[in-house]
């Protein structure tokens, strides 16, 4: 063989093998992880998402991509979110967390998977025909986050006794979440013997701006609702809280880990867990249609 012959087959060779690299990268299964708030502080939901996709063989970046998509708080980013994922042709969207995310996945596909995880009734929110057969391209996980609004705050009476009014911080841009919120607490406040005055916040300056509000009326405690904005926003949260003293309730593990006072409500992180799990059956060839919903 010439040495110009064999330069040229070299070059080829070494041509190949990026192209090669490149379709075995495309044959890979694509996840898309469609989230209302930020990853920055989320790294065990994560973690415990691709343990659930393990459970069933699959591992990121060995035989399965993921795709993290977040809108930060930012409920209206989510629809241009999962059209994006659509056109990526990813082969599950999974949405843990937030009905807005999945809401917004379903507006985006027929025909694409989804998983999902939901604090409200998917039956109503229109995700799914029933919990036992969804029926179309959706299935996930229902776990209780409204349903204990009640018991939440008739913990923080209990922590704090002598309390008679107390301030519910709320997102009116959840409109799936706000007003359940709103008329679970009334009737559980008047049981109680409280008075609830809501606050809005939508956006961090309307987090200072109902704080403010509420250093001059000085309710005895805050209950802050379960919302993916205010997770996304712990820190400023807490961090309020206390600097005026101010006795609050929260939704989730997290803000008392990051130095809340108090939290009750539903294990989020293996939520997150069984929503890999759905990803990884859905990928073995099960259909969302058929696979029934669980309660977490």
């Amino acid at each position: 063989m010439k040495r110009r012959d064999f330069i040229t087959l070299l070059g080829g060779a070494a041509c190949a093998w990026p192209l090669a690299a490149r379709a075995q990268q495309a044959a890979m299964p694509v996840i898309g992880v469609l989230s209302a708030t930020s990853f920055d502080n989320n790294a065990d939901r994560l973690r415990t998402f691709r343990a659930g996709l393990a459970e069933h063989g699959y591992v990121d970046g060995q035989n399965v991509a993921i795709d993290y998509r977040s809108a930060d708080g930012r409920l209206d980013h989510l629809p241009a979110m999962a059209a994006d994922l659509v056109r990526q042709q990813v082969r599950v969207i999974a949405a843990p967390g937030s009905a807005a995310a999945a809401l917004a996945a379903k507006a985006a596909t027929t025909t694409i998977p989804i998983a999902f995880g939901v604090p409200e009734d998917p039956v109503k929110l229109g995700l799914v025909a029933s919990l036992p057969r969804p029926g179309g391209n959706a299935t996930g996980i229902n776990f209780f986050s409204v349903e204990v609004n009640a018991k939440r705050l008739g913990l923080l009476r209990e922590l704090v006794p002598a309390a008679a009014r107390v301030a519910v911080l709320v997102n009116p841009a959840n409109v799936a979440r706000a007003p359940s919120t709103r008329a679970d607490l009334e009737p559980a406040a008047r049981v109680l013997g409280l008075q609830v005055q809501f606050y809005d916040a939508s956006i961090n300056q309307e987090i200072d701006t109902a704080y403010a509000t509420l250093v001059r009326e000085r309710p005895d405690a805050l209950f802050v609702a379960a919302d993916v904005f205010f997770s996304s926003r712990r820190v400023q949260l807490i961090s309020l809280a206390a600097r005026h003293a101010l006795p609050a309730v929260y939704s989730a593990r997290e803000f008392v880990e990051g130095g809340g006072l108090m939290s009750y409500g539903t294990n989020i992180i293996d939520m997150y867990r069984q929503v890999g799990v759905y990803c990884g059956r859905i990928l073995k060839g099960e259909k969302p249609a058929d696979r029934g919903l669980r309660s977490a």
